[in-house]
């Protein structure tokens, strides 16, 4: 083991073994990775002796907690960074794609689809393709408490090259919305815990089979199934929570699986096939589950309420349900301090604070087209989905100011 310092923090590195598919020859190989854990400690030394002698202090309220891996937690933010910047420009380049056929033939508002032969329209369907790819493999490599929340960069995103290519105006409070987003990213970041140290989905199995995370499961479960025969029925048309809560639980759910199943497919990539696990087809069977849930109710939410209603009502919700069940199963707060998981907690409310100022001042936006880049605040891709057709329904003209989707996430 090597000890070493880091500021006010002592790191302590391993070596491990673990089994691995690497060669073929009848018998388990073994493959060896680096573990790296850093701890908050007070270092002291003492002189007058023959020897001198290195005393390490654990601050109090910290607890050791699981190997954490500081190289896949930057993995996950590079990608998470990525999937911001390929899915907030995809929509920019789609909708120059729809503009430009719309041009030249059919408009899709009116039944046309001449958007299907314009090579920019499927240059921006590829690139959210991509942003997708990497958003679903950032959940393999980070915590959900650093990829989820760092969504709201593609706002930024959005802002920019919506400024620069489709010539919307950025007015102040569009920056301060942006300046707000980027400081509490950039806070999330400085301050989010290590990934966990995983080496099989089984591994995952035992911490989603927890009871903490069991009873979570069962609320949410019940509360859906509540939410779906009782108060759908009765009030689901006239109060927006009923339809936008079920989304919401479920694509807590969701995340959790699509983590589960991004682990599994990335240890089989490393060599140790996880694909021969049962748990890895019921991980599969409760994305699948869970995405095609939120997708038929988030059609109803966009069909009965405004869309600037919605979006941001999902997008809290969301998000803070998906830090809620990813701290329950991956205990991502058991080895850091109350300082810094206050300090996690206020970067969220500050990304909050500059979506809702986008979103609430989108109005404001001088444009000749007559469309904002302040709309969606989409936390998944059932959210886009659902957006995209509904687009395809009325003329590129008359489509309101918050329905150009921005915001990706958290479900794949």
């Amino acid at each position: 083991m090597i000890v070493s310092s880091e500021g006010s923090l002592v790191c302590f590195e391993s070596i491990q073994e673990f089994p691995c598919l690497k060669h073929s020859y009848g018998r388990k190989a073994y493959c060896m990775k680096r573990v790296k854990e850093c701890l908050p400690a007070r270092i002291s030394t003492t002189c007058g002796s023959s020897k001198p002698h290195l005393y390490l202090t654990i601050e109090p309220g910290v607890r050791a907690g699981p190997p954490m891996s500081v190289d896949d937690n930057h993995r996950g933010l590079a990608l998470a960074i990525c999937s911001s910047l390929f899915i907030g420009s995809s929509f920019i380049i789609k909708k120059k794609g729809l503009k430009r056929a719309g041009a030249s033939g059919v408009r899709a508002g009116v039944g046309g689809y001449s958007y299907l032969y314009e090579p920019l329209w499927w240059t921006g369907m590829i690139t959210m393709i991509v942003g997708e790819i990497a958003n679903f493999t950032a959940y393999a490599f980070a915590p959900a408490i650093l990829v989820t929340p760092l969504g709201a960069l593609s706002i930024i995103v959005s802002a920019i090259l919506a400024h620069v290519i489709l010539k919307e105006k950025l007015h102040l409070f569009g920056i301060v919305g942006c300046v707000l987003c980027i400081v509490g990213s950039t806070t999330i970041v400085l301050h989010a815990p290590g990934e966990r140290i995983i080496d099989s989905v089984k591994d995952v199995w035992s911490l989603a089979t927890e009871p903490a995370f069991l009873l979570y499961t069962l609320s949410v479960v019940a509360v859906v199934l509540l939410l779906i025969f009782h108060f759908v029925p009765r009030c689901g048309h006239t109060h927006v929570m009923v339809y936008v809560g079920i989304c919401s639980l479920m694509g807590s759910l969701s995340v959790m699986s699509v983590k589960a199943l991004g682990i599994a497919l990335k240890l089989t990539f490393q060599g140790d096939n996880q694909l021969v696990y049962p748990q890895t087809s019921v991980f599969a069977m409760v994305v699948a589950t869970c995405v095609l849930t939120q997708m038929n109710y988030l059609n109803k939410a966009l069909d009965t309420f405004n869309t600037a209603v919605v979006s941001p009502i999902y997008y809290v919700m969301f998000t803070s349900l998906t830090i809620l069940a990813s701290a329950i199963m991956f205990k991502d707060w058991d080895h850091q301090n109350a300082t810094q998981i206050v300090t996690e907690m206020c970067g969220f409310v500050t990304i909050l604070s500059g979506t809702f100022l986008l979103h609430a001042t989108k109005d404001m936006s001088e444009s000749s087209s007559g469309l904002s880049i302040y709309g969606g605040l989409q936390p998944s891709m059932t959210h886009r989905l659902s957006i995209g057709t509904a687009n395809l329904k009325r003329p590129e003209d008359e489509m309101d100011t918050d329905e150009i989707p921005l915001r990706r996430q958290e479900s794949f």
